[in-house]
């Protein structure tokens, strides 16, 4: 944690809420591109899981570092010069869910496990995580939208996105800036259904104003002074925020 703080990668009022969000059994999703630190962050959030929950991590190469003593790790493994033996992580999700987990952590997402992860955050799995890849929050969820379609069940779009809604609290965007550093540049909590469409409000952003001449990304982080939804979870798990962390007014370089 200190050393993304060293970096700027994000601010002390943002690891506060994390570690709470952690503590409270809160469904994240983490979005970002390619090397954008994902992996990293979900590494960082999962230090704040107490140390009595069994945690079930489901991956393509095992880059996770739990530091829990419960932790089961699942591989996914591809199909041998026969075309047999492989295990897709669809399957690992499922059998997942008969190892009892309290949480469930994938590395990530990128094909039809994205239903069966969905289905798992909804039938009591709370506190789970995953990493996407995509350009922002928005997109994140439509990308989960699109994979969900790829599982090859008849589902409306209104349906996909009542379960999306029902099943992620909060999305993460981590961003490489131009000039190497990687920041989280937007906290995002879904609220619910408006329409058709899935209602999002932003919590924490950071706000780029120019280029240094060295070639430094200037800005700053702020946040957007709504008191989050889940505030009052946190409270009931013991992991409430100060209000102060949300003042529109503090801002971090």
């Amino acid at each position: 944690v200190q050393n993304l703080l060293d970096y700027k990668s994000l601010t002390p009022p943002m690891v506060q809420v994390l570690e709470s969000l952690g503590r409270a059994k809160i469904n994240i999703l983490i979005s970002g591109g390619t090397g954008s630190g994902k992996t990293t962050l979900l590494n960082l959030i999962s230090g704040f899981i107490p140390a009595n929950e069994r945690i079930v991590t489901i991956e393509d190469a095992a880059e996770l570092q739990l530091r829990q003593p419960h932790v089961v790790r699942l591989e996914t493994r591809p199909p041998n010069i026969e075309g047999k033996g492989e295990v897709t992580q669809r399957a690992l999700v499922r059998n997942a869910l008969r190892m009892r987990p309290d949480r469930i952590i994938l590395g990530e997402v990128r094909g039809a496990e994205a239903l069966d992860m969905l289905q798992a955050m909804n039938t009591g799995h709370e506190g789970s995580l995953a990493t996407i890849h995509s350009n922002t929050p928005r997109d994140a969820l439509s990308r989960l939208e699109n994979m969900v379609g790829m599982a090859g069940v008849t589902l409306t779009p209104r349906a996909v996105r009542q379960q999306i809604c029902s099943a992620v609290t909060v999305v993460l965007q981590v961003t490489r800036l131009t000039d190497g550093a990687r920041k989280l540049v937007s906290m995002q909590e879904i609220t619910g259904m408006e329409g058709e469409i899935i209602a999002m409000q932003e919590i924490f952003r950071y706000e780029q104003t120019g280029v240094g001449p060295d070639g430094k990304v200037l800005g700053h982080f702020c946040a957007s002074g709504v008191r989050p939804r889940f505030a009052d979870r946190l409270r009931l798990f013991g992991a409430a925020v100060a209000d102060s962390a949300f003042d529109p007014d503090r801002t971090f370089e």
